[in-house]
């Protein structure tokens, strides 16, 4: 059984830095790619980075390109989002997943609990 532990959450101020963990389980972590994803309140879930199987290949969506960097840990089984100059539109809760190569936007598993984001201006 898949299972994916998000962690890292919390709230800051507006130009703060946070740093998610997502811990992944059940599964061959280091083959497959990775994904982070994000949902706010009243708004669809939407994607956010992914990272191939490999490490290399970041994507972002346009709106964090320069602020969020994406990482991995094959040994530890674990994905990380460092998020800097955090904006109050940044505010949601944060998912990771599998993603399919080549479309890090198609998450592949059930959703774990996420960890909540909050930025204050």
């Amino acid at each position: 059984q898949v299972l994916l532990a998000e962690s890292g959450g919390g709230s800051v101020q507006a130009g703060g830095s946070l740093r998610l963990s997502c811990q992944d389980s059940g599964r061959t972590f280091s083959r497959y790619s990775m994904g982070w994803f994000r949902q706010a309140p009243g708004k669809e879930r939407e994607f956010v980075a992914g990272i191939s199987w490999t490490g290399g290949s970041p994507y972002y969506t346009n709106s964090v390109k320069g602020r969020f960097t994406i990482a991995r840990d094959n040994a530890k089984s674990t994905l990380f989002l460092q998020m800097n100059s955090l904006k109050p539109e940044d505010t949601a809760v944060y998912y990771c997943n599998a993603v399919r190569n080549g479309d890090y936007s198609d998450a592949l598993d059930a959703w774990g609990q996420g960890t909540l984001v909050t930025v204050s201006s």
